[in-house]
């Protein structure tokens, strides 16, 4: 080597160390509000079924549908690809991956529902039913991997009915075996700051009742009326209900029809690729980034049954807005019909088998230091070893073939994933 050429400065160390010590408060709040996505796996859909239906064999009845329906409607790959548009080299992939997925684990979330759709009389005993068919099924492994309820929400008619399922739901739980780590509670037409607030102070009150953890209750916000999204100063509501929640809230999920039709939008015109509900979905997007709240699409209301003609054009709907969904980073969304579910898992594995090669390619490049036609910066590595997780949690890509076109263990990619704050950088274990 050559001789090191001399370096000079002309600033004393002490105007470092006071630049430092005048942030220390922002850095301090950085990690506070945005520590990042948590790591977990997150479900790819939400299926909620009223509290008064729900029993055992719900998840193996929609999985046993959803599997009827592809009999009926689309006994083979060719025939599924050819209503959804799959090229001929995903065809066959994709449907034998669908059908093993809806044997295998037809739900991946479950909310047993005491809001909207809940008719029952007596919702005491459907609540405490709910815990123990939960617990049963946890203890048993017949559970989705999340399961929770959704109760009504914080608004003064509803209120007592709402804190009351939520106090007999979770003390069931703890008299069933204890919270399950797939718990999640879902509070839903959130309008104000205050209300998550509100659920807050309820879950820490059941927390000091029972000896639990604090903060081992979490939930999700579900965003249904134009004030969560805009309040009347004009700021976004939405970033200080994250606030409110003090580090509880889970995710942000966006309620097509409500939302709609508190701004107006005509019956025929709901639906999650309305501009308005791009709107919102976009708040809330942003709001959310960072902060380790992760965001949930909305549902379609047009079934798949009857005719063959009318599944199919169900089908061909409901498979769309999954994939414009997934595009603009909205990785979950509700479904409302068993017949839903073999066009989710459709898209979703149509859309990870599609990128998975130039995906794998490119972080492997990346990391090896190999270059290519791409110039990728450190951000969009941890979004290709995100995508990849992503693929693999789900069962659209198998560790194998993840492994052999990386040449990546899962601990790398979940490096890549998920860096320190300010640390991209990140090198294999081989």
């Amino acid at each position: 080597m050559g001789q090191q050429e001399k370096v000079s400065t002309s600033l004393a160390g002490a105007v470092s160390e006071g630049i430092s010590a005048s942030l220390a408060a922002v850095d301090a709040e950085l990690d506070r509000r945005y520590p990042g996505d948590p790591g977990t796996r997150q479900p790819v859909h939400t299926v909620y079924v009223p509290g008064n239906v729900f029993d055992a064999g719900t998840i193996r009845s929609w999985g046993d549908q959803a599997l009827a329906a592809l009999d009926e409607h689309a006994p083979d790959a060719a025939s599924f690809a050819a209503v959804l548009g799959l090229s001929d080299d995903l065809a066959e992939d994709v449907y034998g991956r669908v059908r093993a997925k809806l044997e295998r684990e037809p739900v991946e979330d479950l909310r047993v529902d005491f809001e909207d759709g809940y008719a029952g009389q007596d919702e005491d005993q459907d609540a405490a039913r709910a815990a123990r068919l939960i617990s049963e099924a946890y203890a048993h492994g017949t559970a989705a991997p999340y399961m929770g309820i959704r109760m009504k929400c914080m608004e003064s008619a509803v209120r007592d009915r709402g804190i009351r399922t939520t106090d007999v739901f979770l003390t069931g739980l703890l008299e069933n075996g204890g919270l399950p780590d797939g718990l999640v509670l879902t509070l839903p037409k959130v309008t104000y700051p205050e209300q998550v607030s509100a659920f807050v102070r309820l879950l820490e009150a059941f927390e000091k009742a029972n000896g639990l953890d604090e903060g081992r209750l979490g939930f999700e916000i579900q965003i249904e009326t134009s004030q969560s999204i805009l309040a009347t100063d004009g700021t976004a509501a939405v970033a200080r209900m994250i606030g409110a929640s003090e580090g509880r809230a889970t995710g942000l999920h966006y309620g097509t029809f409500d939302y709609s039709a508190c701004l107006g939008v005509s019956a025929a015109y709901q639906a999650s690729d309305h501009p308005a509900a791009d709107h919102a979905k976009a708040i809330m997007q942003v709001a959310a980034a960072g902060t380790g709240v992760r965001v949930s699409d909305g549902s379609t209301n047009v079934l798949p049954v009857g005719s063959t003609e009318h599944v199919h054009e169900a089908w061909r709907l409901h498979y769309g807005l999954t994939r414009r969904a997934l595009a603009r980073a909205y990785y979950q969304g509700w479904d409302m019909h068993p017949g839903h579910i073999p066009t989710r898992y459709a898209a979703v594995f149509a859309f990870y088998r599609e990128g998975f090669e130039t995906a794998a390619k490119r972080l492997s490049a990346y990391a090896n230091h190999a270059g290519g036609d791409v110039m990728d910066e450190p951000a969009t590595a941890k979004a290709l070893a995100s995508y990849l997780l992503r693929g693999l949690q789900c069962g659209a890509l198998d560790t194998a073939e993840v492994d052999a076109l990386t040449g990546m263990t899962r601990a790398d990619l979940d490096r890549f994933a998920a860096p320190r704050r300010g640390d991209l950088t990140v090198t294999t274990d081989r």
